[in-house]
């Protein structure tokens, strides 16, 4: 075997090992919050926007449904505000704090894949006027939560 055959093969060997791990190197943006059910949040004044984490959406797969009928409806931290289809299955979302919603992200129902292709982004769920904004410092930390997904 020549020089050249054996690095073509050991990048080979490097990129399919590269598209193989990809996936596993996750962020968890600093400037947001956590939940132990996978969700974020962002909050500018007392307005917040919420969304699943990209542990989440790594662990159900392919999203092929958002269902968040709540819009206009005040929700308590930890009751269920909608669900996401995956392929295989069916996944609850849950409030990180107690607001009302005030927006659902219209951009889903026509392309609920962008939860999984950007969901820190273009992949928000929801946006809530915030009933207490001192209860977003008692979610987790991106640190936190990196912890808890291992």
């Amino acid at each position: 075997m020549d020089c050249n055959s054996f690095l073509f093969i050991l990048y080979l060997v490097v990129e399919s090992f590269n598209q193989q791990h990809k996936s596993t190197i996750m962020t968890f943006p600093e400037e947001l919050k956590y939940t132990k059910e996978h969700e974020w949040i962002r909050l500018e004044g007392d307005i917040a926007t919420v969304g699943i984490t990209e542990f989440a959406q790594s662990e159900l797969g392919d999203i092929v449904y958002v269902d968040i009928t709540t819009e206009g409806d005040e929700v308590e931290a930890g009751e269920v505000f909608g669900s996401v289809e995956a392929v295989k299955t069916v996944s609850d979302l849950y409030m990180p704090i107690t607001g009302t919603v005030t927006e659902v992200n219209p951009d889903l129902e026509d392309s609920p894949e962008t939860v999984n292709s950007d969901p820190y982004t273009g992949g928000w769920m929801i946006k809530i006027k915030v009933n207490n904004v001192a209860d977003f410092a008692e979610l987790m930390s991106a640190a936190d939560y990196t912890t808890l997904v291992g």
